[in-house]
């Protein structure tokens, strides 16, 4: 038996602002460890957990296309190689995202057992998930639906709730599912936490592809022909799949919970309960809960000082945060916003991130660093007519041949050599040298060495927004 595991990389995360931006969302973050949250929820079901009869074969990936780049290259970083990065032209929640997966897997070759998992969790106990996994294989592989439920250590508003019916028999735990349960007021997550009958839905799923595409097909028609139409219109760029556009737009946004796990035929649903040190980082205090404590219960990240401060998380990424006289609060400093907020607040961070959007804010959408298929810059400043940006190309990558109508830019090397294209001439550019790139000509970056190339780029003109760029050749296949 094969299992194909997926990984669901599309949520935005808005509620980790301004850690998390649109197009860095939370998965792509390190909160904690060494790895970001997608690279740990890649290498939780790798190779090492194949045996004699259970085979795991590399994930499929399915993501949004707005950090289609970011997320190959954490992938590549963390030695995972994907079965396919799928791409969303629009973000129609998880059930869509599910039946693209499966059709895929399906097309692949046998009907493998899929395990889903959400790309943006922290799991504590590994091996405890593996543990679990291994018994669900069992019951998924024989034509059940599981889920896995979290033991709740509290009452909790901020999670949706298995109701776990009658034991099934053997030593692994397994119960039919009773119902899923949305998310409950206060006085109710008390009750489900005293009865003890209650798990918390910790988002992962196991079950063959054609039982999830039967289920979709008999439960959500309008799903199913939409995700068919739009797999049909498939075609390969590089590494990532695209999907027909068109049709996926018509898909209903709705996730797996409500199209299907509530649904489910009498009988059908498994839960495996277990205790992994689960957590869906839903809010910023969930970092606070996760974190070390250190004195008076602060958790600090940073160059952080806290005077007559306790119960606090902070966090600084850019220069000297000083707390004093704070209690319950989160404090994240980024280069370029602030939040202070109480940790009974987190739920209006959505709101501030709506705010943010109606705004035109670009900190709603991208921090000042913002990675790109060659590398990444970094905004240092801007002003009237002038913008500063810190550039690094990788080794080997090239920026596009391209042009700007509105902008010219003065290069600076300060690490490495640059082969630089202007106009029709191409010519080396070593550090401590610079070069000057006038408006409307043809113009390419490339890094030819065996380091990271760094240069400072000066733009000038009466424009300097991202989309004042006309592409010629570009390597990554963008517009």
């Amino acid at each position: 038996m094969n299992l194909q595991p997926v990984i669901l990389c599309g949520g935005s995360g808005t509620r980790l602002w301004p850690l998390s931006r649109e197009q860095h969302p939370k998965q792509l973050l390190t909160l904690s460890g060494e790895e970001t949250l997608l690279q740990a929820t890649a290498r939780r079901v790798d190779t090492s957990f194949g045996t004699a009869d259970r085979k795991v074969l590399g994930p499929i990936v399915v993501a949004n296309e707005n950090y289609r780049f970011i997320a190959a290259e954490q992938l590549r970083q963390a030695g995972v190689t994907a079965a396919a990065i799928m791409l969303e032209p629009v973000g129609r929640n998880t059930a869509p995202a599910l039946t693209l997966a499966a059709l895929f897997a399906l097309e692949a070759g046998e009907d493998p057992v899929l395990v889903v998992m959400p790309a943006d969790h922290i799991i504590g106990d590994v091996e405890a998930l593996r543990t679990a996994i291994a018994h669900g294989s069992v019951y998924a592989g024989a034509g059940k639906v599981v889920t896995f439920g979290i033991q709740p250590t509290h009452p909790e508003t901020g999670y949706g709730y298995i109701q776990a019916g009658a034991t099934l028999p053997g030593r692994d735990g397994a119960r039919k599912i009773g119902s899923f349960v949305e998310k409950p007021d206060a006085a109710t997550a008390e009750r489900y936490f005293a009865s003890r009958e209650y798990l918390w839905n910790s988002g992962i799923f196991m079950m063959r592809a054609s039982i999830w595409l039967k289920l979709i097909d008999a439960i959500k028609p309008d799903i199913a022909e939409a995700c068919r139409s739009a797999f049909a219109g498939r075609h390969r760029d590089g590494n990532f799949f695209r999907i027909g556009e068109d049709a996926f737009k018509l898909c209903p946004a709705i996730s797996i919970d409500h199209a299907v796990m509530e649904k489910l035929p009498s009988g059908m649903g498994v839960v495996i309960p277990f205790d992994a040190g689960w957590s869906d980082v839903g809010a910023l205090d969930a970092l606070w809960k996760l974190g070390t404590k250190g004195a008076h219960e602060n958790v600090l990240h940073g160059d952080v000082i806290a005077l007559a401060t306790r119960d606090t998380l902070a966090i600084s990424q850019s220069r000297l945060v000083v707390l004093v006289g704070l209690a319950d609060m989160v404090v994240v400093e980024t280069p370029d916003a602030v939040l202070v907020a109480h940790k009974s607040q987190m739920q209006q961070i959505k709101d501030v991130v709506a705010q943010l959007k109606r705004e035109g804010r670009p900190e709603a959408e991208v921090h000042r660093k913002v990675y790109r298929p060659w590398g990444h810059y970094h905004s240092i400043d801007s002003g009237n007519r002038f913008q500063v940006k810190r550039i690094v190309v990788n080794p080997g990558a090239a920026i596009s041949l391209q042009l700007h109508h509105q902008r010219a830019e003065h290069w600076i090397v300060v690490r490495g050599t640059a082969r630089v294209t202007r106009g029709e001439e191409t010519f080396m550019v070593s550090e401590n040298q610079s070069t000057y790139i006038p408006i409307g000509t043809r113009h390419r970056l490339e890094n030819p060495g065996k380091v990271p190339l760094e240069i400072i780029e000066v733009q000038s003109g009466d424009y300097l927004g991202e989309d004042d760029i006309v592409r010629f050749d570009d390597a990554y296949g963008r517009r």
